[in-house]
């Protein structure tokens, strides 16, 4: 017999505490162990651990992608609701930046759309949608 590999074969009444001769017609009396690589015994009859012998459980590597999914999207909720306000609050005389970059004043303020002055000397204006607003520069209420 080798040291790696060793068959135990309890005794069925408990009397006996030493190893008896293998019995062919009970194989549920037998232990198999083996000799771990650091010199312990592993018991590999009962079917092991899942948590021991492969590490984490597979529910705990998926608890930092949720945690981050829940965090990115508070995120958004944010950033929309701020969006939200600040062309709600947008009116007539505040300086604005569009999504293509066109810098002017807010002349005219309607539901779905602004017109905004581009140019003082040719008195040209442009309507846009509100939603192509970008930022407000300056706000003439925050005086």
């Amino acid at each position: 017999m080798t040291t790696d590999h060793l068959t135990l074969i309890l005794a069925q009444d408990g009397a006996s505490d030493r190893p008896v001769a293998p019995d062919s017609t009970s194989p549920a009396s037998t232990i198999e162990s083996t000799q771990a690589p650091g010199g312990t015994a592993l018991d590999s009859a009962d079917g092991g651990d899942a948590t021991t012998s492969q590490g984490l459980p597979p529910w705990v590597w998926l608890l930092p992608i949720a945690m981050l999914l829940i965090m990115m999207s508070t995120g958004g909720r944010k950033e929309k609701k701020k969006r939200a306000a600040m062309l709600a609050a947008m009116a007539k005389g505040d300086k604005v930046q569009t999504v293509g970059g066109i810098l002017g004043t807010v002349v005219e303020v309607r539901d779905d759309e602004i017109i905004v002055k581009v140019d003082e000397n040719a008195n040209t204006r442009l309507r846009f949608s509100r939603t192509a607003i970008q930022s407000i520069l300056e706000s003439k209420n925050a005086d």
